[in-house]
């Protein structure tokens, strides 16, 4: 079945596969099939040159399409992480955005512990005791938590 609809479609059944993936990347985005779709239609485009050669036949052709599906997937995951540069690396970082920031302890820092309040959220925040009321500045975010010192 597969080497009839190869046979007869020609490289038109790479191509059609190819825009078939390029149209999924499209409706589900992940960056992933871009790169197969893209091996398909250079597959079509190497049918287009070798239909008429008789070691051209449709194993070749998924073998081909294999290996360039693997080669473009390793190079489009080399180009999106030398692109994948944000303009706002601490987005999704709440807790790093806030490091250098000052506050007033709202709650004071007994045996290393207290609490901050910065904008609408309150933070546990480790450090030196210090009483409640005192400015400190935020010097690191170990995720859920921040460690202060004092300003």
């Amino acid at each position: 079945m597969i080497q009839r609809i190869v046979l007869e479609l020609g490289p038109w059944s790479w191509w059609v596969l190819g825009l078939v993936l390029l149209a999924a990347e499209i409706l589900m985005p992940g960056v992933f099939l871009i790169w197969i779709g893209i091996a398909a239609i250079i597959v079509g485009c190497l049918s287009l040159l070798f239909w008429s050669d008789p070691f051209w036949v449709w194993q070749v052709q998924i073998l081909v399409f294999a290996v360039l599906a693997v080669a473009a997937a390793i190079v489009g995951r080399r180009i999106m992480a030398r692109s994948g540069k944000s303009d706002e690396p601490l987005l999704n970082k709440r807790g790093a955005s806030l490091v250098g920031r000052t506050a007033t302890l709202s709650e004071p820092i007994s045996e290393g512990r207290g609490r901050i309040r910065i904008d609408d959220t309150t933070w546990v925040v480790n450090g030196p005791d210090l009483p409640i009321g005192t400015q400190v500045r935020v010097v690191e975010s170990t995720g859920r938590e921040l460690r202060v010192e004092a300003a």
